[in-house]
């Protein structure tokens, strides 16, 4: 119940707080609009609730890169260096023509 004199008006303000809301038609709306939800990365596939699922993960993982990348943006260079630095110790040394 809503009190009218909470919002200041009379009662057809406390009125328009009263009516009920059609659950079932909304649930059904938000169904029909996640169905259509389709994701497709390289092998991964996923359609409706997963989808919206894998999308926000996303989301959050590139806020979190962006939020740490702004926090530690004076090391970055000295990062970027150490990495290329550890990708050439890994990577094999291309094979050597025998003259």
């Amino acid at each position: 119940m809503v009190l009218a004199a909470m919002y200041g008006a009379g009662a057809r303000t406390a009125a328009a707080y009263n009516r009920r809301v059609n659950f079932n038609a909304f649930f059904k709306g938000l169904a029909r609009v996640t169905k259509t939800f389709t994701l497709e990365i390289g092998p991964l596939r996923a359609t409706g609730v997963p989808a919206v699922l894998v999308g926000l993960a996303g989301v959050v993982v590139a806020a979190g890169t962006v939020r740490t990348l702004a926090e530690h943006s004076e090391r970055l260079p000295e990062t970027l260096r150490e990495a290329r630095a550890l990708a050439q110790t890994l990577r094999p040394e291309p094979p050597q023509l025998r003259s």
